[in-house]
Formats: C-alpha cells, sequence, structure tokens
C-alpha cells in the first residue's frame, strides 16, 4: 500500500472547492484525470467529486463501482473505426446513415448533433432531412420511404419524439426493418421477445445495458431485476434483454403499486422514467447495482443553463449500491457507440461482409 492525498470536490457543477486527506490505495492506483485516483474517499453527497473515479468509498467503509461508460464507449468505437477503414481501403465502401429531425426541439437537436459527431469520429457518413414541425404526415412518410430505397443508405433513425400530431408508431412502422438501426421496428422487437429468434438490430439503450453490466463483470444470470418504466425506446426491450440473460425481471409503471417495496429486492435496478432524482437511495437494497437511463434536462443549481440529471438521486444511490451508473457518463456514451455498432452491421450486411469482419 502507499499513501496519497485525496482531493475532496464539492459537487457544484463544475465548481470545484477541493480539501486534501490522506487515504490508503494500491500500488498499481490508476489515475483517470488530474489529481484523481482509482478509489475516491467521500464524507457526504456534498464532497463528491464531478470526474468520476472508478470507485467512490464513504468512510463508514462502503465503497461504490461507478459504471463508466465512457472507457466502454471508447473501445467499440476504435473498433467501428478499425472496421470502417478496413472497409474502406478493402472495398472502397463505407457505412452511410440517414438522420429524420422534425421541429425545434432542443433535446432533439442536442442528442442529434452528439449522433453526428460521433459518427464523423468513426467515418459513417451522414445525411440530415430536417421537416418543420407542422410538416404533414405524408410528407413524412415520403421522407423515410425515399431512404429505404436508397442502396447507398444502410440505416435510417427517426428522431423522436414526434410532434402529436403525427402517427408515431406509423412511421416508425415504414422504416426497413433490416435499416432500422434504432431498433424500434415491430419486426425487431418482436424477434427480441420470441427465443430463439434474433432481429436484424437491438435497440442502442438496452443493448449498451447489458454491454456495460457484462464488461464490468456483472452476474446477470439468476438475478432479480427491476425495470422502472416501460418505454419501447428503453425499459421495455431492456426488460426482454435481460431475461435472454436469464434474470428474473420485474417491470415497474405508474400503475404499479408499492414501487420502492418491490425495487428494495432487486439485484438490478434499471431506471427509465423521464422524472430526475425519482429513485432515491431508500428505495435501494444494499449492494444492488444500478442503471441509470435517464438523461433530463434541468435547471442548473448555479442558475446559470441547464444541465442534465438522472432518474436516480446518486447522491443517495451512490452510498448503497455496489455499482452505478453516473450522468452524464455512464449510459449516453454506450448507447451511441451501439448506434455505430449497428449502423456498421447494417452497412456489412449490405455488402455481404458480415463473416469477412467478425
Amino acid at each position: 500500500m502507499m499513501r496519497g492525498t485525496v482531493g475532496v470536490v464539492a459537487w457544484h457543477g463544475t465548481t470545484l472547492r477541493k480539501t486534501l486527506h490522506s487515504f490508503s490505495a494500491p500500488s498499481s492506483s490508476a489515475f483517470l484525470g488530474p489529481n484523481l485516483p482509482d478509489v475516491w474517499v467521500a464524507r457526504d453527497h456534498t464532497s463528491l467529486p464531478s470526474h468520476f473515479p472508478e470507485t467512490l468509498q464513504w468512510e463508514n467503509g462502503h465503497n461504490a463501482v461507478i459504471l463508466d461508460g465512457k472507457s466502454i464507449a471508447k473501445q467499440i468505437k476504435l473498433k467501428v473505426a478499425d472496421e470502417i477503414r478496413r472497409m474502406k481501403s478493402g472495398i472502397g465502401k463505407f457505412p452511410r446513415l440517414a438522420v429524420v429531425l422534425v421541429g425545434d426541439r432542443r433535446d432533439s437537436h442536442t442528442f442529434i448533433q452528439v449522433k453526428l459527431k460521433a459518427c464523423d469520429q468513426v467515418g459513417i457518413e451522414t445525411v440530415v432531412v430536417q421537416l418543420p414541425k407542422k410538416c404533414t404526415e405524408s410528407e413524412l412518410l415520403d421522407v423515410v420511404s425515399s431512404y429505404n430505397d436508397k442502396t447507398d443508405v444502410h440505416g435510417i433513425i427517426l428522431q423522436l419524439p414526434l410532434p402529436q400530431h403525427l402517427d408515431e408508431e406509423k412511421i416508425i412502422n415504414v422504416v426497413s426493418p433490416e435499416k432500422d438501426v434504432d431498433g424500434f421496428h415491430p419486426s425487431n422487437i418482436g424477434n427480441l421477445v420470441i427465443r430463439g429468434r434474433k432481429p436484424f438490430f437491438v435497440p442502442c439503450a438496452p443493448k449498451g445495458c447489458i454491454e456495460l453490466l457484462l464488461k464490468h463483470g456483472v452476474e446477470i444470470k439468476g438475478k432479480r431485476a427491476v425495470i422502472i418504466g416501460r418505454s419501447k425506446i428503453a425499459g421495455l426491450p431492456t426488460s426482454f434483454l435481460l431475461q435472454r440473460h436469464h434474470a428474473t425481471v420485474s417491470m415497474l409503471h405508474a400503475y404499479t403499486k408499492n414501487p420502492e417495496q418491490i425495487t428494495c429486492e432487486a439485484d438490478i435496478v434499471v431506471a427509465d422514467v423521464g422524472i430526475p432524482n425519482i429513485v432515491r437511495g431508500n428505495w435501494l437494497k444494499k449492494g444492488v447495482v444500478v442503471i441509470d437511463m435517464g438523461a433530463n434536462q434541468v435547471k442548473d443549481p448555479s442558475g446559470h443553463g441547464f444541465c442534465v440529471s438522472g432518474d436516480v438521486c446518486f447522491e443517495e444511490a451512490v452510498k448503497v449500491a455496489s455499482a452505478i451508473t453516473p450522468v452524464p457518463g455512464g449510459m449516453g456514451p454506450v448507447t451511441i457507440s451501439m448506434l455505430l455498432s449497428n449502423t456498421l452491421d447494417s452497412a456489412k450486411r449490405a455488402f455481404g461482409m458480415i463473416r469477412n469482419f467478425e
């Protein structure tokens, strides 16, 4: 063991207020950022770091592993980029993704920009079509259908949610299942549900959730999992995937009675609610693994602009959980990397090169 110092940072956005005290850490301590050790000793929720180390250790001895989505996403993106480089050099072709956006929602534009940047980093070409908020359903269907017919487009994503006057399900159904890299088409969801069948694509957030658990060595088989929220984007397909990995799954929703009591029995909790901090520390049993899929834009405590908050109250949950995803930096990066992976797989299938690149 070696001696060192730990910076205790106040939890106020990016404002840092450092104090130093001694700590003990293994000699192989790996630093993830400036002055950040792999074990962070915290006194209370106000002393959580703004950039997460591998482990948070409370002064009462409880350890919580931070499930770092950024590092896993980086590995996936490097693999995708390498395969695309080999694809370009080998056959002179590359993946292309069509992005369809309706209206001017700030969060939708933010998500699209993140996706476009990630595509550019790995070599996926993108084409973006933005329609006005008041576009007709027929206009939107024509755009989506046109990309179904383009052989040089391998993936289509329809940024959700859509304006209320548009039938979301009807438009999703028009996307070709073989280009549905979001994994929302009924045939892809249906094949995910039925044991023994394989969808063209698994939805990105659920696929990322399983990847995050497996990469960190979290045991799924035989464990009790609780999914809070049943959206078709995350909660519902995550329950199907967890069942494929032989977890016993309970699904909580707006009509569930005593959700806290049910959640307290879970070994794995996945939150997909869309309400900041709805899952409190007293909902969780000691040692639980927490996956927070929330990405809620809330006013920054400093009063300047907005910040992203999860569905789980991190400051409370981290005192109980054995492992937990931060927000941001947890599920978000992994979800984006799964979109890249799905788009690459679609291109490989179109080029008849699945086996060549596996």
